[in-house]
């Protein structure tokens, strides 16, 4: 009488478990399933995404190239002056000067002060998230891909000649040079990693047009 007492009891305790498991994982799915971007943009703005390329204030961007200087207005710090598009992944969002989280938040695109803009003839630096919105499928590109970076001043064809997976503490990785116009776009690796990671991919593609 007492074996039957236990063995329905643990049995009954199991079952619970069983169903409380079950609900729990309804909920979790319901809650990714209506609210998942919003979660994975919450968590992409804790993970520390920008390289420390130079120590270059951005604000003295303007007297770095003043000798070469080809665009007349330089855009203010934290605002947008052009949209990147790249047709192999259907990409087409806003870049921003500025590099930090809160300028790089959502769907947009930042680019690294202390960089070249487009048209000046040297290293034009951007990075991104690597959310669904921004550049998680950078993994479909390929050598030969186009990027267009439109802004106010002129539209800039660019063509992808190499991709690399770096560490976050290699700027020799995104080097800053004036000899040749070379756009460098990274984000967070893996690229379904949601968080903190130690890895940047690295798009690398030259002006054609």
């Amino acid at each position: 009488m007492h074996n039957n007492f236990v063995n329905k009891t643990l049995k009954a305790t199991i079952l619970n478990i069983i169903v409380a498991f079950f609900i729990t994982g309804i909920l979790i799915w319901a809650i990714f399933l209506f609210a998942g971007e919003q979660i994975e943009e919450g968590i992409s703005l804790i993970s520390k995404v920008s390289i420390d390329i130079t120590n270059k204030e951005p604000a003295k961007k303007a007297d770095l190239v003043e000798e070469e200087k080809r665009i007349s207005n330089y855009p203010e710090y934290g605002t947008q002056y052009a949209t990147i598009q790249i047709p192999k992944i259907d990409l087409d969002l806003p870049v921003y000067y500025g590099d930090t989280l809160d300028v790089i938040k959502g769907a947009r695109v930042g680019h690294a002060g202390g960089s070249y803009f487009p048209g000046e003839g040297g290293s034009i630096i951007y990075m991104g998230h690597n959310s669904k919105k921004v550049f998680r499928r950078f993994s479909e590109l390929q050598i030969g891909n186009e990027i267009t970076i439109k802004t106010s001043y002129g539209e800039y064809k660019y063509k992808i000649f190499d991709m690399q997976i770096v560490k976050e503490d290699e700027p020799d990785k995104l080097p800053i040079q004036k000899e040749k116009e070379i756009l460098m776009i990274y984000t967070c690796y893996p690229f379904v990693y949601v968080g903190y990671t130690t890895q940047r991919y690295v798009v690398y593609a030259e002006l054609v047009d």
